[in-house]
Parts: structure tokens; C-alpha cells; sequence
């Protein structure tokens, strides 16, 4: 019923900054009928902005207008809200990529004007360059004019522990009880994040940083000519602060007519540049962009002269920075095959001393009625495959890693000798099928564990997570009458909240600029006003990240699942729960939620239980589901769960 509610269309379209300003443009812009092209065209809301600024235009000359856009899904609903609008024949839409247009074959001549916002956090993720180049070169006139005119990208240097905390696990694990080390002494990139700028917002953060410079500006990149694919820039900053950097933060600008009176930005809050400032409404489809300096930082004092050295390639943008004493490039992996890039997020968790001492305490508690055990790891945990080896001596550890594979297999060769064990102590499963008894040599499992943690699933539902029920459901043939499994047990507990931003980016759309977008709404999934029984979609986010939250009920438990045994046949079950909030002052509120959270994970180790204990810093990195929905006037709020 949502199947578009994952993405950013949604959000986009309620960012009423965003739509006001590219209105304001195009009506400024378009003086005359002419053909106008708009790339990326989404609901063709930009297209119909265009069609009605040439409709207002006294002259008799016709115009027209070509969008183009290549996921189907959004060209079916394109052709809906054209229809609603009365703008069918004003629109001409091509379901293709704008380097799959022709002149002569699907358009007859070259467009005047360009209107696009394909524009990520970082700018140039979407491809903005290639498509340009491509644009200018095939599909628009000489000096064509476009909205938005210039695009430039600021930075600012920040000093944060939080944000130190996300990257730089090689100093973050040495106070650990655990000896493990992921990022052994001599191996400092063998294990990190991408080396790349990450979208963050960076509000949420605004007390835990630092600032240590004024904004800088980076990169300019001017629309209505064709741009250069490489591109470096050169920046002399003057510390404003004593500190030691620790990223930067980026965020851009756009101008978006040639007169540059018409602005858009993503700055942070805490900027107040004229032209640069925050727009004041949050939104998560443009956010601020971290960039992780690598290791500790470097060390500045108030005055000092910082170099910094930006290059943009067609798709990127990657910094060095230089201090008279320290020099700090872009890193390349120094460990070949054997490097594995996480999120910072997992990072963060790998690197939290009260989540490692908890996995310690489990694992000790379980391998005290094992002599030689058979371990498996069941998920893609490298922290578990290493402890369990040098915990044990005498056990053999079988890694399923179903998505590190290979990469699992020269990362633990890697680091196996730092860690106290030999490499053939732990084996990486590889084969497609499910492991069996002949692949054990007839040995039965003694331990199923795992965190559970898939890589590349960090943007998931947080019970999809399960997926280590369901692995172990299916090793059940190999696995020993009594064996332990951690976790054994796990219960999505949820809380009512009120998260006004979030919701406000994710409402119901009725008219944008006077366009009705209400046939959206079902599809991209919207929230409040919905015809019953229609329910807001199921939303995986990083609460911290949701702009103002508060929690208007207690924490409670939905549904308990126990891992120590195997999936059963198919059931439902149905829970109602009642609770009052915290402040009946919200429960008239239009802005309400639910999270919840997976892992409050129960591991028993046969008689010895150990419940992980809660830690703002991690929980905060764990990915929480998001129920929005409307609040009625009573000051109960019913929560329904189903399993299957």
C-alpha cells in the first residue's frame, strides 16, 4: 500500500522552503513561452510550475514542456497528478533518463530553460555533474537559463567526541575489558567507516560541538554552463578556537535565479549568514554532510592557519587537511583485501565499553559448561567471532558472515594473531546451502550465537533482525540437544512519543504552491487524514535524528520471542495495549508516534542471565521503528502488534 513511503519524495514535497522558493523562481525566470526541460521531474510538480508561468505570459507564442524520469513507479504517479491538475497536455513526460532523450526523436528541439533538483546531501551524489555535461551537451540551447542558477557548498571545522566516537575505533576499544581488538596496533584503516562525506543532522548534535572556524566556502557550480568532471579548491582557514578537529561539516547553498535573490539553504542552525541561513523547518531529504578526519584529529590552537585541500570527482567530494606540524589525507586502505567499511553507527556500538562488557559476560557465562566447544556464529559479527576464539581455546568456530563472505575471510586472517588465536581456529562458512552435518564432520553444535548484526542492513527494520531466528530454525538438524543460544531471547518493547518534525515532514499533502498533490498520499505513504482503515506506514529511523522529540508514555513490551526454539507453524498473534500519557496537553496533538526498538536482548547462558543494560549512547545508534499516526482526544493511546 506504501510502497514509495521509504523514500524521500514525501518529505521533499512538505518542505515548504524548498517549493516556495523554486515557485518564486520559475515564475522570475520564465518571462516567455518557451521549452523548458525539467530532470528528475518526481511528481511533475516543477513541470507544472513551468506549464503555468508560460501560461501567464502575454504572448501569443506556445511553449511546452518535457519532464523526464526514470523510476516507473513515479511516472505512474506523475500521470495521476497531472490528470488532477488539468495538466495532461501541458506536460509532455518521458518514463527514460535524461541521457536517453534525443533531439529529433523524442524532443524537437533543444530546451531554453532547465529546471532540476537533483540534488542530494552532499550535491553531487545524484549525479548532478554527468547529468549537466550531458544536458548542455545534447539537450539544451547556448547560455540556456536554469532554476537553480549556482550551487555553492560551505564547510566549518568542528571539534566532537560524539562525532569522534563514530569513526575511531582503533583509540575508542583500548579501554575495553575485553582485549579484543578490532583495529589491531599497526592496522589503523583494516576497519573503519567509508571515506566519504555522511549526511547527519547535525542540530541534534549542535551542544557536543565545538566550533573551531567560520564557515568556508568550498565549491561553486554554476548551472547554466556545463561543468568541469574534476575540480579542486584550496582553502587557507583561521582557527577560532583552541581544539582538535575532529570533521567537517559541510552543507550548500542554492541560488536559484540569476539575480541572486532567491535562496535555499541547508546550513546548520547555528548559522546566520544573510543568504546561508537555516530555513527553520527541519527536513530529512538535505541534511548537513560529515566528513571524519581520521584518527584522533588534529590538535589546533586559536590562530593557527589550517590548509584544507577539497576535490570533487563527478559523484564525491573528499578533503586533506594540513597544519604546520600535521597533515591529514583522504585515506586509502593500507590493509588490501582484508579492509571492512561499517556506518558509523556500528562503529559507535563496537566502540561502546558497556555493550562489549555485556557481550563478555554472556559469552564467559556460556562457555563454562563447554569443554570443546563447536561455535557458530550465525550472523555477519566479526566482534563475536574474535571473542568466542580467544575466549576459548579449545573451541572451533564456524562464521556463517552471510554478507561479509570473503571480506570476513581476510579480515579475520588479519587480525587473528593480534588477538591471541591462530586463523584456522575460526572457519568462514561460504557455501550457498545451509550447513550440515557433513560440513561439521558429524560434530554437533554446541553454541549458536550471534548479536545479531547483518551487514548492510543498517537502514532495515529492526526485526528483520530475526533473521537469526530464522537461521537458527534452519541449522536446527545440526544443533545438540542442549545447545546455547545468545541471544536467546528478545522483546520489542515501544514507547509513545511526540516527534512534531518528523510528522510534519511526513503529513498529508493537500495543494503545493496551488497544485493538488493530495493522490499522493497513499502511496508515498502519508500520514493523518487517512480514510480508515488506512494506517501510516512503518518507518525505520535514528530517533536522535528526528528533530524534537518527547516521550509521552512509559516503555512496554509488544511481544517476546524466544530463540532457544525453532520457529513453530504459522500463528497470529494479537496484542491490545492501553496506556495513558505522560501529558494529556499532547493528546490533542496532530504529531504523534510510536518507536520501537529490537535488541533489549535477554542472553541466558543456562543459569546465568545477563540483560543488557540501557546506554543513551548506544541505543541511540540502534536503528527504532516509527509508527506515525494521528492522536485522537482521548488520553489513551490503543498500540496493535500482530506476528505471523
Amino acid at each position: 500500500m506504501h510502497f514509495l513511503a521509504t523514500t524521500s519524495y514525501l518529505d521533499m514535497l512538505n518542505d515548504d522552503a524548498r517549493n516556495r522558493a523554486f515557485r518564486e523562481a520559475i515564475d522570475k525566470t520564465i518571462a516567455r513561452p518557451c521549452h523548458v526541460l525539467d530532470i528528475g521531474a518526481g511528481t511533475g510538480l516543477l513541470s507544472m510550475m513551468a506549464a503555468r508561468a508560460m501560461g501567464t505570459c502575454d504572448d501569443s507564442k506556445k511553449g511546452m514542456v518535457t519532464a523526464c524520469e526514470s523510476y516507473l513507479p513515479m511516472v505512474k504517479l506523475m500521470r495521476k497528478v497531472l490528470h488532477v491538475n488539468g495538466m495532461g497536455k501541458n506536460v509532455n513526460f518521458f518514463n527514460k533518463r535524461s541521457d536517453e532523450l534525443q533531439v529529433g526523436v523524442d524532443i524537437p528541439s533543444r530546451a531554453y530553460v532547465l529546471v532540476s533538483e537533483i540534488l542530494d546531501s552532499e550535491l553531487l551524489g545524484e549525479g548532478l555533474i554527468p547529468t549537466l555535461q550531458h544536458a548542455h551537451d545534447e539537450l539544451l540551447v547556448d547560455n540556456p537559463l536554469t532554476v537553480p542558477y549556482r550551487a555553492t557548498t560551505y564547510g566549518q571545522l568542528v571539534e566532537s567526541t560524539f562525532l569522534w566516537k563514530l569513526h575511531d575505533l582503533s583509540k575508542n576499544e583500548e579501554e575495553a575489558s575485553d582485549s579484543i581488538r578490532l583495529v589491531p596496533p599497526g592496522l589503523d584503516t583494516i576497519l573503519g567507516v567509508k571515506t566519504q562525506q555522511h549526511p547527519m543532522q547535525c542540530d541534534a548534535i549542535s551542544k557536543e560541538i565545538n566550533l573551531l572556524s567560520e564557515p568556508f566556502k568550498i565549491f561553486e557550480f554554476d548551472f547554466w554552463k556545463r561543468p568541469d568532471s574534476q575540480g579542486d579548491s584550496k582553502v587557507l582557514i583561521k582557527a577560532t578556537n583552541d581544539g582538535r578537529v575532529h570533521a567537517v561539516v559541510s552543507w550548500w547553498v542554492l541560488q536559484l535565479d540569476s539575480e541572486g535573490t532567491i535562496f535555499y539553504s541547508t546550513a546548520p542552525g547555528w548559522i546566520t549568514s544573510p543568504i546561508a541561513t537555516y530555513t527553520g523547518n527541519w527536513r530529512d531529504h538535505w541534511k548537513q554532510c560529515v566528513w571524519f578526519i581520521p584518527g584522533e584529529g588534529i590538535p589546533i590552537s586559536k590562530g593557527e592557519e589550517v590548509h584544507l585541500h577539497a576535490v570533487h570527482s563527478d559523484t564525491r567530494v573528499s578533503y586533506n587537511l594540513t597544519t604546520q606540524a600535521t597533515e591529514i589525507r583522504e585515506g586509502d586502505s593500507s590493509s588490501g583485501d582484508s579492509h571492512l567499511t561499517l556506518s558509523p553507527e556500528r562503529i559507535a556500538i563496537y566502540g561502546d565499553r558497556k555493550w562489549r562488557s555485556c557481550m563478555l559476560t554472556a559469552l564467559k557465562n556460556l562457555l563454562r559448561e563447554r569443554v570443546h566447544p563447536l561455535c557458530v556464529v550465525a550472523d555477519d559479527s566479526v566482534f563475536l567471532s574474535l571473542l568466542i576464539a580467544h575466549l576459548s581455546k579449545t573451541s572451533k568456530v564456524i562464521a556463517l558472515f552471510p554478507g561479509l563472505q570473503e571480506r570476513g575471510v581476510q579480515y579475520l586472517k588479519a587480525v587473528a594473531d593480534a588477538n591471541g588465536f591462530t586463523a584456522d581456529r575460526v572457519e568462514v562458512f561460504q557455501k550457498k546451502k545451509h550447513l550440515t552435518l557433513h560440513d561439521t564432520k558429524q560434530k554437533q553444535v554446541d553454541l549458536l550465537i550471534g548479536e545479531p548484526y547483518y551487514y548492510g542492513n543498517d537502514g532495515m527494520l529492526p526485526w528483520q533482525n530475526f533473521r537469526f531466528w530464522k537461521e537458527r530454525t534452519m541449522l536446527d538438524s545440526v544443533l545438540a540437544e542442549d545447545v546455547l543460544v545468545m541471544p536467546c531471547k528478545a522483546m520489542l518493547k515501544a514507547c509513545a512519543m511526540s516527534l512534531p518534525d518528523l510528522w510534519k515532514s511526513r503529513r498529508c499533502l493537500s495543494k503545493i504552491e496551488d497544485f493538488d498533490h493530495s493522490i499522493v498520499n497513499n502511496t508515498l505513504g502519508a500520514c493523518g487524514d487517512l480514510p480508515e482503515p488506512q494506517e501510516g506506514p512503518l518507518l525505520p529511523f535514528f530517533i536522535w535524528q528526528c528533530g524534537e522529540t518527547k516521550e509521552l508514555s512509559e516503555t512496554f513490551t509488544v511481544m517476546e520471542f524466544d530463540f532457544s526454539k525453532s520457529i513453530g507453524p504459522c500463528y497470529g498473534k494479537a496484542q491490545v495495549i492501553n496506556l495513558h500519557l505522560t501529558l494529556s496537553l499532547f493528546c490533542n496533538s496532530d504529531h504523534q508516534g510510536h518507536y520501537c526498538w529490537d535488541m533489549v536482548v535477554r542472553f541466558l547462558g543456562s543459569k546465568y542471565p545477563n540483560i543488557i543494560p540501557y546506554s543513551r549512547r548506544w541505543f541511540m545508534f540502534s536503528n527504532l521503528i516509527v509508527v506515525l499516526c494521528e492522536c485522537a482526544s482521548s488520553p489513551l493511546v490503543n498500540f496493535f502488534s500482530t506476528y505471523t
